[in-house]
């Protein structure tokens, strides 16, 4: 099975020691991925791109990588600054205030007037916005109570190519129809696992992520969108690396570490579910390429149906499965 210029369209890659130790899990098998922009501090300006860009670049060494780089969203961007850094960057990443890690500085309100000036120049500038969709509400609504603020924006910003991240609910998948500006990213762990597989049992704080995994009838919805290789829908892993000691620990981090099995995984579900290969292929590159007009490296990987099992831990850092046995491996990555 091969799969060409694979992108992860919603990707962490923390800095410094993190960036160090993960970096190439990623930069490995995928052409590119859009980068996440909450760090501390967040990457608000074009100077704080291009040298965030320039960290990434110098933790891959020599693999064959583009990382399209995001802005912190502010509402006080406006047009000549988002003129000025346009080139640097692929999206501007909203949002809402203290809703997950490092996102203290984000959204408080969604007032459509205060954010309109730099969601037109945004509009005009052909810049997508990329949000991270949930209310403060109860967990299991948040996802659900956020759809009425997608369509409030995505009927005031026509214009506006706005994608739903990471979605989890029925609900957020209903809404790419209705909408012809709304798109979404879909993780492989939500494809997966269900609040039954976090804490149905012993409570397992390496699935635990946000947005938090919702119900079988949701996951149902992300799996037939996915698997009919919707046109509106990319895959994006928000493979969000923290410490073991972080995880296993009171106050559990939130995130998912899936960046070295993504392909290996995709793969077998697709083939368990008898999905055909062009439909990977879509939404593992080809939509994402549509959607945000972009022209990745030529990369193409060679997985083979070959039982892996996953390490323990990737430099401190405990990924999905691990310890247990996968059915595909990555038997070649060529290029060009």
């Amino acid at each position: 099975m091969q799969l060409t210029a694979p992108l992860d369209m919603h990707l962490h890659l923390r800095d410094g020691e993190m960036l160090q130790n993960i970096a190439k899990a990623s930069a490995q098998t995928f052409s590119g991925a859009i980068i996440m922009p909450n760090l501390v501090p967040p990457v608000s300006t074009k100077e704080e791109v291009i040298a965030y860009k320039e960290r990434i670049l110098a933790a891959i060494g020599d693999e064959k990588f583009t990382p399209y780089m995001t802005l912190f969203f502010k509402p006080s961007y406006d047009k000549a600054f988002l003129e000025s850094v346009r080139d640097d960057i692929t999206a501007i990443k909203l949002y809402p205030a203290g809703i997950t890690t490092n996102s203290e500085g984000g959204v408080s309100g969604f007032d459509v007037e205060e954010l309109r000036p730099t969601l037109e120049a945004m509009s005009e500038l052909n810049i997508p916005l990329c949000i991270h969709g949930e209310t403060n509400g109860f967990v299991m609504d948040r996802e659900a109570e956020f759809v009425s603020i997608y369509e409030r924006l995505a009927t005031a910003f026509p214009n506006l190519k706005i994608i739903m991240e990471h979605i989890t609910t029925k609900e957020s998948v209903a809404a790419l129809d209705k909408y012809e500006n709304l798109y979404a990213t879909i993780t492989l762990h939500h494809l997966l696992i269900t609040l039954d597989d976090v804490a149905g049992g012993m409570l397992k704080p390496h699935l635990f992520c946000k947005p938090i995994a919702k119900r079988p009838e949701d996951k149902e919805a992300l799996l037939k969108v996915v698997l009919e290789a919707h046109p509106k829908v990319m895959f994006g892993s928000d493979s969000a690396p923290h410490p073991r000691e972080a995880k296993e620990a009171c106050g559990c981090a939130a995130g998912v570490f899936t960046a070295p099995i993504v392909l290996q995984v995709l793969a077998e579900l697709f083939e368990n579910e008898d999905a055909p290969l062009e439909n990977l292929q879509a939404f593992i590159s080809g939509n994402a390429q549509n959607i945000y007009n972009v022209a990745p490296l030529a990369k193409t990987v060679t997985l083979e149906k070959k039982p892996f099992t996953v390490p323990s831990d990737y430099n401190g850092v405990v990924p999905m499965y691990a310890d247990e046995e996968i059915a595909y491996s990555i038997k070649e990555i060529t290029y060009g």
